[in-house]
């Protein structure tokens, strides 16, 4: 920003970003397109932001979210179609250009300077200077703090940016945008890493950037939040807006049947099944710090789910059981045998896999392709007379790709071109192609879309109908409700009730996740 001096002492003092909302929008997107090759990802998608508003956008991966949040943050141009701000067009020709203009986008990690202040992330490149050109740190902290008093929020502005929470994050990249007269903030997934505490405050600042004039596109795949904070939602499918409505005249079935252009009443397709003999046992284990007397069991056929809060120890436990993470004490059983702690390939040799919960950083290896990711696991039975041919890899990989409904454009291409549900459905695949007795899922449908999550409920149903042994990681709880045979709620590294799944409800679960006790009990 040129000629700091003139507007240094406006910034965080509460100056409205813009009068009250006016009947025409602060922003609109007139008929817009974009295509990528012979792929048209968005086509003619028009949409208006309002002051004082936040608009939800909801669809399926690949419906054409992520690409209309691209021409918004200037990264692609649409093809077609344009871009008003304030009644009059705009070229945003690139993220400086977006900027100017008073666009924010604000993603669910944001990436900042570790080794800097968080006033020097805000105000990277535009610090205030006093005599003889220094920075001005006191009033570079000064102006921070005034940012964050606007949003409701404190932060330490002299702290250094490492190690702060995924939600502070979120908070400095906000003040920042502030500080850069951001009229327009784009919120893509921003809640997908925020425990339910971090996601309320998150909310908090949203309405108050509201209340202050801003419009917000709120991007989420959870419904929940779309009915609490939204007064406005656009769905697109297949690259094409279906809908725009205010989100008091719908319901979530409504939604639902616009995004993916079909009933999905089977959400939770669970087949009852008789649970067989033992599978998984697991008792005593504990890990200093992190979890303390662990004691489950998993039948063939059978669905557990363990739920509770983050921070619970959830995702520790079946990370010390895959043999990810060593233990302190305690046994884990396969088929009546312990396993030894501390060794994946053990945990596999006898039958046990883990679908993580992060699936870009631990479950697919993003640059190499998608039949390389999809046989990682049987590598040494596709090879002949120790060489892997290509032949025998795809046609592994396409067996799989088709069982469980992967779309991809060629199996040569890498796994990061996928959208988030599919790179999920592949890590799925690639799992279930070591014919495991025990399948572990850590948050298996996490900022993934509704129909894939069908299609993903379906796979573990079958799965358990066969004979399966399925321990699930999960802090949604409708799924947890609509998918368990049995609820085991941990809380503070142990088990804190076990909850039958016909009889449990999300009361009963809340109530032991917190340790609190419902009116009356």
């Amino acid at each position: 920003m040129n000629g700091p001096a003139r507007t240094w002492k406006t910034w965080g003092k509460g100056v409205p970003l813009t009068g009250p909302a006016a009947v025409s929008p602060l922003l609109r997107l007139r008929e817009v397109t974009k295509s990528f090759g012979p792929v048209a990802a968005v086509k003619g998608v028009s949409l208006a932001l309002h002051a004082g508003r936040v608009h939800a956008l909801a669809g399926e991966n690949g419906a054409g979210k992520s690409t209309i949040v691209k021409m918004l943050a200037g990264v692609h141009r649409p093809d077609s179609g344009g871009i008003d701000l304030d009644g009059r067009p705009v070229v945003l020709d690139g993220p400086a250009a977006a900027q100017a203009a008073g666009i924010a986008v604000i993603h669910q990690e944001p990436t900042l300077f570790p080794d800097l202040s968080v006033a020097e992330n805000i105000f990277m490149g535009r610090q205030p200077t006093g005599r003889l050109g220094r920075i001005d740190r006191r009033a570079m902290r000064e102006a921070a703090d005034g940012l964050f008093a606007r949003l409701g929020f404190a932060v330490d502005p002299g702290r250094q940016a490492r190690g702060l929470s995924i939600a502070d994050q979120q908070l400095v990249e906000i003040a920042k945008a502030l500080s850069l007269r951001a009229r327009v903030f784009v919120m893509d997934e921003p809640t997908a890493a925020l425990s339910g505490v971090e996601a309320r405050r998150l909310f908090s600042v949203v309405a108050e950037l509201t209340r202050q004039g801003a419009a917000v596109l709120f991007i989420s795949h959870r419904f929940d939040e779309i009915f609490t904070l939204c007064d406005d939602i656009t769905v697109l499918r297949d690259g094409a807006r279906v809908a725009t409505d205010r989100v008091a005249d719908v319901t979530v079935d409504d939604v639902v049947r616009g995004m993916v252009g079909r009933e999905v009443s089977a959400l939770f397709p669970k087949e009852d099944v008789t649970p067989g003999d033992v599978v998984l046992d697991v008792a005593g284990l504990t890990r200093a710090g992190a979890f303390e007397d662990i004691d489950l069991t998993v039948r063939a056929g059978e669905i557990v789910a363990l739920a509770g809060l983050v921070g619970a120890g959830r995702s520790e436990v079946v990370r010390a059981v895959f043999g990810v993470d060593r233990y302190d004490r305690g046994e884990v059983r396969v088929g009546g045998t312990p396993l030894p702690p501390g060794s994946p390939a053990a945990a596999m040799a006898r039958g046990v896999a883990l679908v993580p919960e992060d699936r870009r950083q631990q479950g697919l290896v993003m640059e190499m392709s998608v039949e390389r990711n999809a046989t990682l696991t049987r590598l040494r039975p596709l090879a002949a007379r120790g060489l892997l041919t290509g032949r025998g890899e795809r046609r592994a990989a396409a067996a799989w790709a088709e069982r469980l409904r992967v779309r991809y454009g060629g199996l040569g291409d890498p796994v990061g071109t996928l959208s988030g549900g599919n790179q999920q459905k592949l890590v799925l695949a690639k799992w279930l192609a070591t014919a495991p007795r025990v399948l572990i899922l850590d948050e298996p449908t996490r900022g993934i879309d509704v129909g894939t999550k069908a299609e993903v409920h379906r796979v573990m149903s079958r799965l358990a109908a066969e004979g399966m042994a399925v321990l699930m990681v999960s802090s949604e709880l409708p799924e947890v409700l609509g998918m368990a045979d049995r609820v085991l709620v941990m809380r503070e590294g142990r088990i804190a009730a076990e909850l039958p799944g016909r009889r449990a409800t999300e009361e009963s679960v809340m109530f032991a996740a917190t340790g609190r006790r419902a009116a009356g009990a």
